[in-house]
């Protein structure tokens, strides 16, 4: 066969490879609202930058009906592409064929996506649309997901990992999206579970549907197992893009600048009035967040979960900061065993990467309960603790209003190594409110008074007047600066250009044993 020869017989399989096979898998794709894998590459990376890796590999199993279906590239589709201009890994599970069913060359092609990321420092995006493990395969399949997920655990702060939720996602392949740092689920079309509806029926007796058990809003309400939701796949490539551009593309490096078109100086006086004169008035926590970063830009992480903190990123000055801020619009910002969980789960991924933190503080404590006490908000509650205690990147509070007694520690408190801890004049940092305050003290006194009330009144005057209040914390040094709140941008960008040089080691160890 001639040299031309060779060139055409290549350029006549890579058609095929890029063609399905069966065009009909292909319309019932987009039937079902869905695009295919390639369809959805072109889409995440920039154009024409795919480079596929092993187009030409064929399953080798024999029997059970499959032998005679042998497509090239088998049920993924595996490379590397860029994303404004930056290298990217990508495997995209075809659904087209055999159902994206992982088998044992399935596997070897994903692996080979992975230890070429880890080896290149390269962020790497899933596109997961499967029917799960091969049955023809057997347990060669298993095996399979086990060597992925041994790689996605290798890889976990190494580099960033992203998974999209396009189509069902079931069993033991659940385990791979779940040990990434990311995961974006598509409505409707979707769907999430170790185990089905059937078998819940069948072993429980409970009925419930695909989307309820598995569906987007489910795992972003309830489990907190999906981090964003999008309406359709092009809507997925989109958000995976944005995101990225806020990540690092490994451990080793820093995220990308982008020149700033807001003023670094810039003060904001809707910040004076934002906290409402009573204690207990709530107030959303996110207009102060966009009041401080650049052009009021931020992208908010597990929007629909534990909504009584906040975490996501955004930029100061052209850097990218990850903030984590108590809501005083749900549960009066008090932390629970989700809120301690979805802050302690974003702090490590922002210390694994290079990110540094601004915490804005307002929390009257953990919230209190018999459920909560057992199910453990005292070891979940450790985990957000650890978390901060543990990061090294640069760490700024800024406590808005109520900071009281563990929770007030919890949420990177000077006695964590917080690198800088301003105070709004309306802080108050205590062990507890005023009132409950008083009636521990002077509890005696309360109850030999005629008039209580008026003794209580005054006694609780007296004593956020005494202690309820940032000056006392920073005549102690543990709060740096008292400041005015439409300063807070211009500070916070200043002090983090003070720090993006800082140095931090942790005691040399194996790993730490964070209370899980």
């Amino acid at each position: 066969m001639s040299t031309e020869e060779r060139i055409e017989k290549l350029r006549e399989l890579r058609e095929q490879s890029i063609k399905a096979d069966n065009q009909r898998a292909v319309d019932r794709q987009h039937d079902a609202g869905k695009l295919t894998a390639r369809e959805r590459i072109e889409l995440l990376v920039d154009k024409g930058s795919f480079q596929e890796i092993d187009p030409f590999v064929r399953h080798k199993t024999l029997g059970f009906g499959v032998e005679e279906k042998r497509p090239l590239g088998d049920a993924v589709v595996t490379g590397w592409g860029t994303i404004d201009g930056r290298t990217v890994m990508v495997f995209a599970e075809d659904f087209t064929r055999f159902g994206g069913s992982l088998g044992e060359v399935v596997a070897d092609k994903i692996c080979k996506v992975l230890d070429l990321a880890m080896e290149t420092g390269t962020p790497v995006i899933g596109l997961k649309d499967s029917g799960g493990a091969r049955i023809q395969e057997g347990v060669v399949g298993l095996d399979g997901y086990g060597r992925i997920f041994e790689r996605n655990v290798r890889a976990s702060g190494v580099i960033p990992q992203i998974s999209v939720i396009m189509g069902p996602c079931a069993g033991g392949a659940v385990y791979s999206p779940v040990l990434t740092d990311f995961i974006f689920q598509v409505e409707d079309t979707s769907h999430l579970f170790i185990t089905g509806p059937d078998v819940i029926k069948t072993v429980t007796g409970e009925e419930v549907s695909m989307d309820e058990l598995g569906g987007a809003h489910a795992h972003a309400s309830k489990s907190g197992v999906t981090h964003f939701v999008v309406s359709d796949d092009r809507e997925a490539m989109e958000e995976v893009r944005f995101l990225l551009s806020m990540l690092p593309s490994n451990n080793m490096e820093v995220a990308p600048f982008f020149t700033p078109s807001d003023s670094a100086d810039r003060a904001d006086e809707s910040l004076t009035t934002i906290i409402p004169d009573s204690a207990n008035q709530p107030y959303n926590v996110i207009e102060v967040i966009e009041s401080i970063v650049d052009d009021g830009e931020f992208y908010e992480v597990h929007e629909h979960w534990a909504g009584n903190i906040v975490v996501g990123f955004a930029r100061l000055d052209g850097y990218t900061v990850g903030i984590v801020a108590n809501q005083p619009a749900v549960l009066a910002g008090t932390l629970d065993i989700d809120a301690s969980v979805k802050g302690a789960r974003f702090v490590r991924f922002c210390d694994a990467f290079n990110i540094p933190l601004i915490t804005l503080v307002d929390v009257p404590g953990f919230l209190p309960g018999v459920d909560q006490e057992h199910q453990g908000i005292i070891r979940h509650g450790a985990k957000l603790l650890y978390a901060f205690s543990e990061a090294t990147v640069p760490r700024v509070t800024v406590i808005l209003r109520k900071a009281y007694g563990g929770a007030y520690l919890v949420m990177n408190s000077r006695a964590v190594r917080a690198d800088f801890v301003f105070a709004w004049p309306t802080a108050e940092i205590a062990v507890m409110g005023a009132k409950g305050a008083v009636n521990v003290i002077y509890r005696r006194d309360l109850a030999e008074a005629e008039d209580p009330d008026t003794l209580r009144d005054q006694l609780v005057a007296d004593y956020e007047e005494q202690f309820n209040n940032p000056y006392v914390a920073a005549e102690r040094g543990l709060v740096d600066d008292v400041i005015e709140p439409r300063e807070t941008r211009p500070r916070l960008i200043r002090t983090m250009e003070m720090l993006r040089n800082k140095r931090e080691t942790l005691p040399p160890k194996k790993h730490g044993n964070i209370p899980l």
